[in-house]
């Protein structure tokens, strides 16, 4: 018997090749890639996520208003609580360390993939960890 429609026995997703995005390293090679930043800013890079150039250039094509989906960001980052801590690979430094400024026309990233860009959130708490991601493979 087939598992589930989008998936076979070996391993494919749509007859494709399943390729794993992030490959394992070790602890230090993850921890220099990344940077802490403030609630706010994981909040505008949820939605900067949404789109290939990690902007908030591409909000207008959807039905929401940026205030909505400002809302929904809020919604999902509340789950884990007031003391959770948040993580990116992203680098867009705002004026304040620890925040990001998606108004400059300038960013990096230091990639944690095997994707041509990759850029994400990572939520801390004393329980658990959540990932948000976006690759890219040009």
């Amino acid at each position: 018997m087939a598992g589930p429609a989008s998936t076979t026995r070996r391993g494919t997703r749509s007859g494709r090749p399943t390729r794993v995005p992030l490959p394992p390293h070790p602890p230090e090679y993850v921890a220099r890639r990344l940077q802490e930043i403030d609630r706010d800013s994981a909040e505008s890079l949820l939605l900067a996520l949404t789109e290939d150039g990690c902007d908030l250039a591409g909000l207008e094509r959807f039905a929401e208003s940026e205030e909505e989906l400002r809302g929904m960001a809020r919604t999902i980052l509340a789950r884990y609580g007031d003391a959770a801590t948040f993580h990116t690979n992203v680098n867009r430094p705002g004026h304040v360390r620890g925040t990001l400024d998606f108004t400059s026309s300038g960013w990096a990233y230091s990639p944690l993939s095997v994707y041509t860009e990759d850029y994400g959130l990572i939520v801390v708490t004393d329980t658990e960890v959540g990932m948000f991601w976006n690759f890219a493979d040009y």
